[in-house]
């Protein structure tokens, strides 16, 4: 039946107001109904459906009116785009049809469909192609759809192309704007992560601070951390942050290997349990008591090691997302290379402490202890003269007293700074001179001295120091262990090196055994020579003495 000017006019007006209120949806799943029951009431149908094609020209959603929600369910399944349906997705100009089941292309409908006869299909279409179709069946009041209800839908499609390509659009805009939103959030946590890890080296501060950013962007109750202990078998739980601590406490070491700890140090991957409660591998009941649901635990790594594994706990069965595992897989990586920087760290600020003792002990060793043994001889020798000559006794007790008073401002000095003051600021040659006359008065033993051309002020303070420590180390070996009776102390230069030798006659011995009982003295040596960038030679025969030959380099800062 035609609709006479008078309605089809208000059928127009009618379905401008329709197209007003469309574009006024953004939400597409709201759009498509709204579509479809604006079609059923303008073409005065029982049931009308929307069909959206994807990028491919496959239905991708499905919308209808007119069924209960009910009726719905009792279908198998939604239409897949046969029959009718696809018939309509392949042509480009409206399809209607008296009784669908007389047109060739019918394939039926499944069990529970309600009954449908007279058919209206009218295809929606942008510039770019066919976007989905309007379905409209069973016209009420009249046996099929007419061409004004054909005009009137297609009109329809016309507005529901604009209104839907904009809601894709801003559908499209609100997940890059939710992209963004992630990415941001994700490049915050990293920077965080990134000025906690390169502003410290301190275990527990990296520990504390990358915890506490990775609960805080996971929005987690809990979290804890286990590191490999030296045994390299071991995780040893160092830190728990959030509820519930005496729960996860209740288990604080594992075994590589053995629960969600263990198995990750093992496996290098994070792993996941969404259901603690059911899951075999969850060493800690205490914790799914406390009402926890799921963790993510994620290695430490630096390189291809495993440093230690950092785990989240929380209450909430909403599964973890997959880019939030990415990310804290990579601040793994990123706390496991910070954690080995740490221990590096303090491995190394306590091999600084093993050297400034090595260092101490053997300035020690080569000034004051050195300064105190030549006291003891002198007294030794002392002894035997009491009786003898009084007067030269008082004389020798003197000395040893003021060596005594000089070994104790020595030791108070060193104590003060740190550095020994043995050959103070009068140069080397001044130094070597005390140290000859000091060697003669403790050992009434003879020394010949051969000063050189130069008197080599153009040394630094660590190689004038070098050449004073060995002489003295020298002769206190002559005196201590050679028994010598005479040593001979030679100095010259050359255009770029320094060199001095001390030659003794004592015992000597076998340098072949030197290495088998060389003691701080003979080591304390030849770390001054090559410290100060020079070296040294040390010759002995068993019966004949011993030579130490030693240079410098000239010239040269240190």
């Amino acid at each position: 039946m035609l609709l006479t000017r008078e309605q089809l006019q208000e059928r127009l007006f009618a379905l401008h107001g329709a197209s007003l209120e469309l574009v006024k949806d953004v939400s597409l799943e709201t759009l498509l109904e709204r579509i479809a029951s604006t079609a059923c009431e303008q073409a005065r149908a029982r049931y009308a459906a929307l069909g959206v094609l994807d990028g491919k020209g496959k239905l991708e959603k499905f919308i209808s009116v007119g069924m209960t929600h009910d009726a719905v369910k009792r279908i198998a399944h939604p239409p897949v785009g046969r029959g009718l349906l696809g018939e309509l997705m392949d042509t480009e100009t409206p399809l209607r049809v008296p009784v669908i089941q007389d047109h060739p292309k019918s394939v039926g409908f499944p069990a529970y469909h309600p009954k449908m006869v007279s058919f209206l299909g009218v295809p929606i279409r942008t510039i770019e192609g066919q976007i989905g179709q309007i379905y409209l069946t069973e016209k009420m009041e009249a046996d099929e759809f007419s061409p004004d209800d054909e005009m009137i839908i297609q009109m329809l499609a016309t507005y529901a192309a604009t209104a839907i390509t904009n809601a894709r659009l801003i559908e499209k805009m609100t997940e890059r704007d939710a992209a963004l939103t992630r990415r941001n959030v994700d490049m915050a946590l990293l920077n965080d992560i990134a000025s906690t890890l390169t502003t410290s080296l301190e275990l527990d501060e990296i520990l504390n601070k990358t915890l506490g950013l990775v609960m805080n962007y996971m929005k987690v109750e809990a979290g804890e951390i286990f590191l490999l202990e030296e045994d390299k078998s071991t995780l040893r739980m160092m830190l728990h942050r959030g509820q519930a601590a005496e729960a996860f406490w209740t288990r604080n070491t594992f075994q590589i290997g053995e629960g969600y700890p263990g198995v990750v140090a093992q496996t290098g991957r994070p792993l996941i349990s969404t259901d603690l409660a059911n899951d075999p591998n969850f060493l800690r009941e205490a914790v799914v008591e406390a009402g926890f649901h799921q963790v993510l635990s994620v290695p430490l790594v630096s390189g291809e090691r495993v440093m230690g594994i950092m785990s989240i706990a929380t209450r909430s069965k909403a599964s973890f997302e997959d880019r939030s595992v990415q990310m804290l897989s990579a601040v793994g990586a990123w706390a496991g290379l910070s954690i080995e920087n740490a221990r590096l760290h303090v491995n190394a600020r306590r091999l600084a402490v093993l050297e400034e003792r090595n260092r101490i002990g053997m300035d020690l060793h080569d000034g004051i202890i050195q300064s105190i043994y030549g006291v003891g001889l002198a007294l030794e020798g002392t002894k035997h003269l009491i009786d003898e000559n009084p007067g030269a006794t008082k004389e020798k007790i003197d000395h040893a007293i003021d060596g005594l008073n000089q070994a104790i401002r020595d030791l108070r000095a060193y104590i003060l700074d740190l550095r020994p003051r043995q050959l103070g600021n009068d140069g080397l040659m001044s130094g070597i001179k005390r140290l000859i006359a000091e060697y003669r008065a403790n050992t009434f033993s003879e020394v010949g001295f051969m000063p050189p051309d130069s008197d080599m002020k153009e040394l630094t303070q660590t190689q004038a120091l070098a050449l004073f420590h060995i002489c003295q180390e020298a002769l206190a070996n002559a005196a201590k262990h050679a028994k010598a009776k005479s040593v001979q102390i030679s100095l010259w230069t050359t255009d770029d090196r320094a060199l001095m030798e001390v030659h003794d006659d004592g015992k000597g011995f076998n340098t072949e055994e030197m290495s088998s009982f060389i003691g701080h003295g003979l080591a304390n040596m030849q770390t001054r020579a090559r410290s100060s960038g020079g070296d040294i030679d040390i010759t002995s025969v068993p019966g004949e003495g011993t030579t130490v030959f030693v240079w410098v380099p000239r010239g040269i800062k240190q």
